[in-house]
């Protein structure tokens, strides 16, 4: 009697027209929407335009770009916290607002290990140390050799007071020994400007933004800070092969989600980067901004986060540096 009244059920509802669908599979609803923490033209927005359309193409949906720059990249990452986390909204991180910002806060405006899911590092890039050509020094160590006789006339610069190269200048104030001076600017162009203006005297950041200045005969490269050397600058060595691997950094890139996104979702986004940077052409895109394309799985990347929060928060510490 019981399979009767679920068969006449079954028949009165495909006579309506009724049918019980699955829920769309992701992402076929919507275009996928990439915050990016910046104003277009600098080296976060090189990095979401070089990977925009072929993740794509890997993925089968539309990816928009959506800026929303301010506070050093920390307006994006906390609009983040507040999406839903259907896998429909995505950011690309860097080391500033997770790594270095939060921890210069008096009220950290979210928690960068906790509050974000992490689908995979998309680069690693080493920063350079530069001054003007006519400085006396040839290298890191000779300029903190010129800065120590120099004391109390000597200042570095920096793209503005937070900001991962007001910390690289920390950091080599910590591995010398040195209290060299920091000068802020609203940008990397100023500082640069500045720079080569001889109002300052050194400046540490990103090779996408230093390495065209060096090879145009502007700037002077002393140093790159990370494991090995930069291919664009072979004859410039590391500050570990100077002795100073107390100055040892790299500045990441990667794609991140809301909490709590669904696994499945995260899978299929990360296995797609992955594909996309083993493919020759985007890695040549990358090298030649001064950069490396380095994928890192969901862990491999939540643990490399955790470790340079480690790193940059400690320094943030015994620097005493907090932001007004």
């Amino acid at each position: 009697m019981k399979s009767n009244k679920k068969w006449l059920i079954a028949l009165a509802l495909g006579a309506a027209g009724v049918t019980f669908a699955q829920a769309p599979v992701w992402p076929s609803v919507k275009p996928i929407r990439l915050i990016v923490g910046y104003p277009p033209g600098g080296g976060i927005d090189f990095a979401a335009r070089v990977v925009q359309v072929p993740l794509a193409e890997a993925i089968g949906q539309q990816i928009i770009i959506d800026y929303r720059p301010g506070a050093g990249g920390t307006i994006a990452a906390t609009e983040l916290t507040r999406a839903a986390p259907d896998g429909y909204t995505l950011l690309l991180a860097n080391t500033g607002p997770f790594a270095i910002a939060p921890y210069l806060q008096k009220k950290m405006p979210y928690d960068p290990i906790t509050q974000f899911t992490y689908i995979g590092q998309i680069s690693q890039g080493s920063y350079v140390a530069v001054t003007r050509p006519d400085h006396p020094a040839n290298n890191i160590k000779e300029w903190v050799d010129w800065a120590r006789a120099n004391a109390g006339k000597v200042n570095f610069a920096s793209g503005g007071s937070g900001t991962s190269t007001h910390l690289n200048g920390e950091l080599m104030n910590k591995a010398s020994g040195l209290n060299v001076t920091h000068v802020p600017y609203k940008g990397s162009a100023p500082a640069i400007q500045d720079l080569i203006g001889g109002q300052t005297q050194l400046l540490i950041d990103a090779g996408s933004v230093l390495i065209p200045q060096v090879k145009g005969g502007k700037l002077k490269a002393l140093a790159v800070t990370g494991p090995m050397r930069d291919p664009q600058l072979p004859d410039v060595p590391t500050v570990r092969e100077l002795g100073l691997q107390g100055m040892e950094s790299v500045g990441f890139q990667g794609l991140v989600g809301p909490a709590g996104m669904p696994q499945d979702i995260v899978k299929k986004l990360s296995d797609a980067l992955a594909k996309v940077l083993a493919d020759p052409d985007l890695q040549a895109k990358f090298a030649s901004s001064g950069a490396q394309a380095h994928a890192l799985s969901p862990a491999e990347f939540a643990a490399f986060v955790k470790q340079d929060n480690a790193k940059w928060s400690a320094l943030i510490r015994e620097r005493k540096l907090q932001l007004d």
